[in-house]
Formats: structure tokens, sequence, C-alpha cells
């Protein structure tokens, strides 16, 4: 392993570690112990779907993260991205899936547990990534990466949909 994959996995473990880690556990924990719930839910069949959403999570997570350091020589954290444009692995079906990785895990975690805090925390999350992504991190990687991503956001959603060859659908 060559020393930029090596800085690149070691700073995409520490970013994981102070960001997805707060963002998806510790301030989760703080809402699900909450007494003060907005509102409370449970049933198994829920529960189940919580638990499928935040086992699916957390490789979907993973899998970007590797990709990031082994791909793109960068991490997930904005002072230290890829260098290269990542369009393998998941990334060939949704141009955001680390975002919908975290996602699934809040989703799933409101769902296990039955937090109404939980699950209005998760939309919040839902719809902070969203404006993130249109507001920043798109425009920057038009700037970086010209053609390239207009070419590649032509063709894979924004988001979760179909591909359509030639096109996209779902953005």
């Amino acid at each position: 392993m060559d020393t930029t994959v090596k800085r690149a996995a070691l700073g995409a473990a520490i970013f994981t570690l102070l960001v997805p880690c707060t963002v998806a556990g510790v301030a989760p924990y703080f809402l699900i112990i909450s007494r003060s719930q907005l509102f409370a839910f449970d049933s198994s069949p829920v529960r189940a779907s919580g638990a499928a959403l935040f086992m699916l999570g957390l490789p979907i997570y993973a899998w970007c993260v590797y990709d990031f350091v082994f791909a793109g020589r960068g991490t997930p954290s904005p002072t230290h991205p890829p260098s290269a444009l990542v369009v393998r692995g998941l990334y060939r079906y949704s141009r955001n899936p680390m975002y919908v990785g975290v996602c699934a895990v809040l989703f799933g975690e409101a769902l296990y547990f039955g937090s109404g805090n939980q699950l209005v925390y998760a939309l919040c999350a839902l719809a902070g990534f969203h404006l993130r992504v249109v507001l920043g991190e798109e425009r920057t990687l038009r700037r970086t990466f010209g053609a390239a991503y207009e070419d590649y956001c032509a063709r894979v959603p924004r988001w979760i949909g179909r591909v359509k060859k030639g096109g996209r659908d779902g953005d």
C-alpha cells in the first residue's frame, strides 16, 4: 500500500470516528434515551425493518469509504477529498451512496427503537444532506472535475433511482 493510500485510510478512519459516529451514533443515543419523546411507536415489523435498514446502511458507508480511499485516494472529509472522481462500486448507481448509507442507519435506529425524536432527527439530517449536496458539493465537483462530472451526472441519479442507458431517472 503506497503512502497516499495509507494517509487516506488513516484520514478516513479519523473522519469516520469524528463525524459519522457522532451524527449516527452519539447524537441518536441521546435522542433515543430521552424520557421526553415527541411520540413513540412499537411493533415487530417496524423493529425488523429498522434493524434491516441499519444493517444495510453500515456496509454501504464502509464500501463508499473504501472506494474513496482506494479509487479516489482521499477521504470523506471536505478537507481531504478524493483527488479522482469516484464512479465505481455503489457510485455507479447513486452519486451520493455514502449519504444514503448514513440515512439508512439513522432511519433504521428510529424504527428499531420506536423513537419519534430520532425519526425527526433523521428527517432533518436527510434535508441537511440534500442541501449540502445541492448547494455545496455539486458546485465543487463541477468546478473540480468539469465535463467528467457533468457526464457522470447525466448517467447516475443524485440519490436512488433507476439508471437508464444514456440518461438518468430518479433525481
